[in-house]
């Protein structure tokens, strides 16, 4: 049992994910900084308004705090925008030139008219309805 333990542990798959959800981790923590003490203070020296979640309106006298909300999809976006331009948008581009172009393999085998069944390029006769072809 402690073998088979030790054997999924020391998989590539755990491993890799155990690096990615640490790194994450960290990425998440700078990104989130990043967000909050840099991106939203400029938003907020832009629209004079240092916080959106102290934006609410009165519905029969019931708060509507739809502040919090624009801070939560401002955010989000902000992330978004950020994880996107400055990780996928580089590593779509290293793989790209790291990714060699595919080898163009010639077909080995022809449609029969007939049958449509696949035989090999040189055949003169169909095997499996052993028409002529051309």
């Amino acid at each position: 049992m402690l073998k088979g333990f030790r054997d999924f542990i020391l998989r590539g798959n755990v491993v890799d994910l155990a690096v990615a959800v640490i790194i994450g981790g960290a990425f998440g923590a700078v990104v989130t900084a990043l967000t909050n003490n840099i991106l939203m203070q400029f938003i907020a020296a832009i629209i004079k308004k240092p916080d959106f979640s102290k934006v609410v309106f009165d519905l029969n006298g019931t708060p509507i705090q739809y502040g919090s909300f624009l801070n939560a999809v401002i955010n989000f976006l902000i992330v978004a925008g950020v994880v996107y331009f400055f990780v996928v948008v580089p590593l779509n581009y290293l793989l790209a030139k790291v990714k060699k172009p595919a080898e163009v393999v010639a077909p080995t085998t022809k449609p029969c008219p007939e049958c449509l069944s696949d035989v090999p390029i040189a055949a003169r006769r169909c095997k499996f309805c052993t028409s002529q072809l051309a």
